[in-house]
């Protein structure tokens, strides 16, 4: 494509290899293995996924993002909600840094965890946890969602940090055969969740869960 330059380009055992790109269109972003992670595409999806929610009647004011990548979220939850904390974990310490050196990732004070996702909900005792308004659940290495992320007993474990009137959202990937694995998942979804809604931006499937 013309105007694009790769600005740096790593590889991850978790993600595969990582790109920086700049484009004139679309700004900087990460690519895993060829699959935008950040920026260009990934923020209109998420954009107009959050502008969902944006109008409810819940107050937003502590979020959890599981599977942080390059912080694309975070950044559009700031412009959303002001004054908004932030916790952000992702077990690929190769994608923060590059989305800390390329992508301003953390300059908005939000706290970052390098950890592996599962183990950070299942290790603690939920009731001790501090609950959250808003839990973003982007949970891929590359374009592969976990089998250990799909359980019922983690979607619970989700479920208990939210707030009383907190809302997940879970992304999946819709096109091919991921097409069926994310309606299956959702079927799981709403067995632990008093609602559920679906919406499609792009080529993905957000669930928005209510407890």
């Amino acid at each position: 494509m013309i105007g694009t330059k790769v600005l740096e380009e790593r590889k991850s055992k978790f993600n595969g290899n990582l790109r920086v790109v700049r484009t004139w269109g679309m700004g900087t972003y990460i690519q895993s293995n060829g699959l935008t992670q950040s920026g260009g595409i990934v923020e209109a999806i998420w954009r107009s996924t959050l502008a969902q929610i944006q109008d409810s009647r819940f107050k937003i004011r502590n979020v959890l993002v599981l599977g942080l990548g390059g912080g694309t979220v975070v950044k559009l939850i700031h412009k959303n909600w002001l004054g908004t904390r932030i916790t952000g974990v992702d077990i690929d310490p190769i994608m923060i840094e590059l989305s800390t050196r390329h992508l301003g990732l953390g300059t908005s004070g939000e706290e970052i965890i390098i950890q592996d996702a599962y183990h950070f909900l299942n290790q603690n005792d939920n009731s001790k946890f501090k609950k959250y308004d808003l839990v973003i659940v982007d949970l891929y290495n590359g374009d592969e969602y976990l089998k250990k992320f799909e359980s019922e007993n983690y979607i619970h474990l989700v479920r208990n940090i939210l707030s009383s009137n907190g809302i997940a959202v879970f992304n999946r990937l819709y096109f091919g055969d991921k097409k069926l694995e994310a309606e299956e998942f959702g079927k799981k979804l709403e067995k632990v969740f008093g609602k559920v809604e679906k919406f499609r931006p792009e080529a993905n499937l957000m669930f928005l869960c209510f407890k």
